[in-house]
Parts: structure tokens; C-alpha cells; sequence
């Protein structure tokens, strides 16, 4: 039945990226299929040389980006590159499915299954057409190896960083949750080394870490969090707010009264709050806090904080969630299904923001009713954060806790 679900869940969501409005699958055609067929042409968009993506030029992604957006071409043969992208994803989908549930005989991770394909459907097209839904799996199944493959599980986590930014955050919890964190250490400068020794040996040294500096110079996205408050004084004509279209990031963002100055104050506060939910799990795990107790809340909370202090806010960003989740379910469903449910439902309000009421946020003075739905999926966001956070305060700040009768280790053959 999970493999039946997962067939109808990938279809059905597939589909709907060519079905629903705003473009959920724009990404995909617009700017992954140029990216790679310029690098499949040596730099050429067909007439003239551009260059090449994190070598020759910035980019906004870290340069193992590119390996999916290459390897959707082999697909692109069965009905062009956008249905390629679905199959790509849907089989590395499949491969994290079958290594998470298993034979189907542990109920924690059939809830995990269950979890991960409600999530899915929930959250649409935008969480399987966007490079996050490359990385999700890769994480998923790294995160259920690091107890019995650090080595492994690292590797794939690292994979997944320089693809995404976002997976370093479950890379930090899992140096801090697992003992053998030489392991941890060691397949993340494995992967590092080799994409940097490549990079540079391209001769793209000095593009090399240009993601990072590309992120902090922008503005305030309409779908962040720290948004929300100017997206209100919009949607109310309020003097000098408003929304607008960057040509730059391809995406809508909103200006109002000292805008400049919060832009400035998100860097530094998102690296604040993520370093305050890191210093609070180094101290759970030096008090002897187990992989079990410790690393889903710890792994969930430095996520939400990427996602809330960020000035960032696209709705692929929620897939995220999944992997912290999922794991925390496999381990722990009786503790765990509460704060799944809330992101079932980030899931679905994020949906219904993006591509579904898109066109009441986008406008120049957002309709209210869309910035009301916006701030309740924020909000959501928000309580998730304060769950997780308070989740590793609880944590037995001892030597040896006992753990739960039903809390079982993350290995491939538990």
C-alpha cells in the first residue's frame, strides 16, 4: 500500500505542476534546463558564449547544483526536461522511500512513510520542482544512516550542502548527536575537498563560495516571516510600502520604512539564532544527551531557524522539514505526531499561498485575505520553532538518561 501511494502521491503531484496556475514548475524550464544545457554546450546558450555557472560566473547555488539539473537531461528524451526533472526526482524519491520503510515491518517508519507522502501532496508542485526536492531525499537517507553509516550518512548530507545550502544545518546536529563525530568531520571534508579541488581546478576559484555573498545581498522576500509586517502595511496602502518584481532573484519582494536597515540586521540574526539553537544542543550532547533524545529536535530547530530569521522565504523552503520530521516519527512517533501534524498543515497553508492564492500576495498592494493566510503559515512556522527549541531544553541534562520504552535507534536494519 506505501509503494501504491507513493506511485499515486508522485504522479498526482507531477501533474498538478503542469495543471495549477503562477508557474509551480517554472523554475525548472526557466533557468535549470539553461543552466545545464549551457554546460552540456561548453558555455554556449546556442549562439553566443555565457559562460558557465559558478566557474566562470556567480551563481546563487553551490556548484554540485548542477549534477541534477545535468543528469534531468538523460529524461528529457521522454517528453522534454521539465517531465525528466518529475522522473529524476521521483526515483531518488523512491530510493530514500525504499531504504526508510524498509520491508514494511517497523511501524515507526511506515508512519515515517505515510508522513513523507502526505507531506508531498500537501505541499504540491513547488516542493518536487525546485532543486530542495533533489536534496530532500539525500538528506532523509543520510540522516537514517549516521548512527550505522556515519561515514556514509555524512557523505550524503555533504552531497546535499553543496546542492543546497540548507542541509549543513543537519550536518551541525549530527556532529553534535552522533559519536563517532570523526566520522561526521570526515565524510563532510571528503565531499568539500573533492567539489572545491574540482571547482578550482576549472579555474573557478573565485566563484567558488559565491552563493554565500549572492544570498546576503537580498532583499526582504514577500513569503518570509520578517515580511509579514511590511506585506500588512501594503495590503493597507500604508506611505512607502509595497510590493515589487527583482528582475535580479526572479522573485517578488516588498519595500517599506526602513527596509534597508532590517536587511542589514537579518544576516547577523539569522546567524544568531542559529548559533544560540547550536550552542543549546553542544550543551545537550556534553551532558551525554543520546542520538535518540538529542538529534531530531535538535536537527528540526536549526532548520526553523533558517527558515524563520531568513529574509528568504520561497515556499520550497518547508520541504526542510521533512527529513527532521520524518526521523523524529521513526523514532518517536508517540512524542512526534503533534509537531508532525503542525507541519502537515505549514504544508498545506504553504500550498495554498504558493501557486494557488499567489495572485493576492504578488500584487503591488496585496489583497488581505492573502497576507492573512501568509501570516498564519508564519505563524505556524514560528510555534514549530518554539516546540523544537523547548523539546531540547527538556532534554535530562545528565550523564545517563534512560530513554523511552518506545525510542529505538536510526539504523538501516532496525
Amino acid at each position: 500500500m506505501l509503494w501504491v501511494a507513493f506511485a499515486v502521491v508522485h504522479i498526482g503531484v507531477a501533474f498538478l505542476g503542469f495543471a495549477m496556475p503562477n508557474q509551480p514548475m517554472g523554475d525548472v524550464y526557466l533557468v535549470y534546463e539553461k543552466w545545464s544545457r549551457e554546460w552540456l554546450n561548453g558555455g554556449y546558450d546556442g549562439v553566443d558564449y555565457v559562460g558557465l555557472v559558478g566557474i566562470t560566473t556567480k551563481w546563487v547555488y553551490p556548484q554540485l547544483a548542477l549534477l541534477p539539473m545535468i543528469f534531468a537531461n538523460g529524461f528529457s528524451w521522454i517528453a522534454g526536461y521539465t517531465v525528466g526533472w518529475a522522473i529524476l526526482v521521483t526515483a531518488v524519491d523512491a530510493a530514500a522511500f525504499g531504504i526508510l520503510i524498509g520491508r514494511g515491518r517497523s511501524a515507526g517508519r511506515n508512519v515515517g512513510g505515510w508522513f513523507w507522502l502526505a507531506f508531498i501532496a500537501l505541499l504540491g508542485p513547488v516542493g518536487m520542482y525546485r532543486l530542495d526536492g533533489f536534496t530532500v531525499p539525500l538528506v532523509l537517507a543520510g540522516s537514517l544512516w549516521l548512527v550505522g553509516r556515519p561515514w556514509l550518512g555524512s557523505i550524503l548530507l555533504a552531497i546535499a550542502t553543496w546542492m543546497k545550502v540548507w542541509p549543513a544545518a543537519l550536518l551541525v546536529a549530527a556532529f553534535m548527536a552522533v559519536r563517532r563525530r570523526m566520522a561526521i568531520v570526515g565524510g563532510a571534508l571528503v565531499v568539500s575537498v573533492i567539489t572545491l579541488g574540482a571547482v578550482i581546478g576549472a579555474g573557478g576559484g573565485a566563484f567558488a563560495l559565491g552563493f554565500v555573498s549572492d544570498q546576503t545581498g537580498r532583499g526582504l522576500q514577500i513569503e518570509a516571516p520578517i515580511s509579514t509586517l511590511y506585506m500588512w502595511q501594503a495590503a493597507w496602502f500604508m506611505p512607502g510600502s509595497w510590493v515589487y518584481y527583482s528582475s535580479d532573484m526572479l522573485t517578488f519582494q516588498v519595500t517599506g520604512p526602513f527596509v534597508d536597515e532590517v536587511i542589514a540586521i537579518m544576516t547577523p540574526l539569522l546567524a544568531l539564532a542559529v548559533g544560540s539553537v547550536a550552542v543549546l544542543g553542544a550543551y545537550k550532547a556534553w551532558r551525554g544527551a543520546s542520538f535518540v533524545r538529542l538529534f531530531p529536535p535538535l536537527a528540526l530547530g536549526l532548520v526553523l531557524a533558517f527558515i524563520v530569521f531568513n529574509k528568504v522565504g520561497s515556499p520550497q523552503y518547508v520541504t526542510w522539514l521533512i527529513a527532521p520530521l520524518v526521523v523524529g516519527l521513526v523514532i518517536d512517533r508517540h512524542s512526534w505526531w503533534k509537531p508532525a501534524s503542525l507541519g502537515l498543515g505549514i504544508a498545506l497553508a504553504t500550498q495554498a499561498i504558493y501557486p494557488l492564492g499567489y495572485g493576492l500576495i504578488m500584487l503591488t498592494n496585496p489583497e488581505p485575505i492573502g497576507v492573512a493566510l501568509l501570516a498564519l503559515r508564519n505563524l505556524m512556522l514560528i510555534v514549530l520553532l518554539v516546540w523544537s527549541v523547548v523539546r531540547l531544553v527538556r532534554i535530562p541534562s545528565h550523564r545517563r538518561s534512560p530513554l523511552p520504552a518506545h525510542a529505538k535507534p536510526v539504523t538501516v536494519g532496525s
